[in-house]
């Protein structure tokens, strides 16, 4: 199974139902594992949309620790945190998360991993579960990554399956600076946009590292359903 495959895939998405935040746009995973790094990150998006006061000046932020426990298993814990114009800042969410490595990088024509989450909404009672399989492939100087995930939500207000599929196409420029672009599809999400990363290597001495990863990117929502506008910003600094 190839990334056309995957792709191919997301044509099972608009019969899936609807959850609640589906519209929201997150980050692409790839399927790697550092055993022994450390790494802090803070991510958040902001979107803007006309139609949709829920949305419009919407900020969604995710604070995060996470170990790489093993060469095949990283796990990380989120608080996540909103913030309209007419709302302060509020915790609404806790997650945790896992990442499994399920190849070695290079050792078959594509390298997969799997993503599993589980996060408590707490405003609204509600649960949700998801599992994502995560695969990327090089060709070139380009690396393609696609995240294609089933998610289950139950709780007092709703519960149902979603589909989703993420996706990014990345040109390795250098090390501090990656053109790429992004895709992101759900039941009432489909947007599409540019997006720049980097890594800054800040040294160390013996098996020790630092480095800070960032990335910054505008999705353009495609239907009337998604945001019209979402600005993705993403900094982590990590460790040995």
């Amino acid at each position: 199974m190839d990334l056309r495959r995957v792709f191919a895939l997301a044509a099972l998405l608009p019969g899936l139902p609807t959850l609640a935040d589906t519209n929201l746009v997150d980050r692409v995973f790839d399927p790697y594992v550092e055993y022994g790094e450390t790494e802090v990150e803070w991510r958040a998006v902001r979107t803007a949309d006309s139609d949709d006061e829920e949305l419009d000046g919407l900020w969604q932020h995710h604070f995060s620790v996470g170990y790489g426990f093993s060469e095949r298993w990283f796990g990380e814990i989120y608080v996540i945190a909103e913030q309209t114009p007419e709302e302060s800042f509020d915790i609404e969410a806790a997650e945790l998360e896992a990442k499994w490595q399920l190849t070695e990088k290079g050792e078959y024509a594509a390298d997969w991993g799997m993503l599993f989450e589980l996060e408590r909404i707490f405003p609204e009672n509600q649960w949700e579960a998801a599992a994502t399989v995560l695969v990327a492939q090089e060709w070139g100087r380009w690396t393609g990554t696609a995240n294609l995930g089933v998610v289950y939500e139950w709780g007092e207000e709703r519960d149902g399956f979603l589909g989703e599929l993420r996706a990014q196409a990345r040109y390795r420029y250098s090390t501090e600076f990656e053109p790429a672009i992004e895709l992101y599809a759900a039941e009432d999400l489909l947007g599409i946009g540019p997006v720049a990363i980097g890594s800054w290597h800040l040294g160390g001495e013996g098996d020790s590292e630092r480095k800070v990863h960032w990335e910054v990117g505008l999705i353009m929502g495609i239907t009337d359903e998604s945001p019209d506008q979402t600005l993705r910003l993403r900094f982590e600094y990590a460790f040995f």
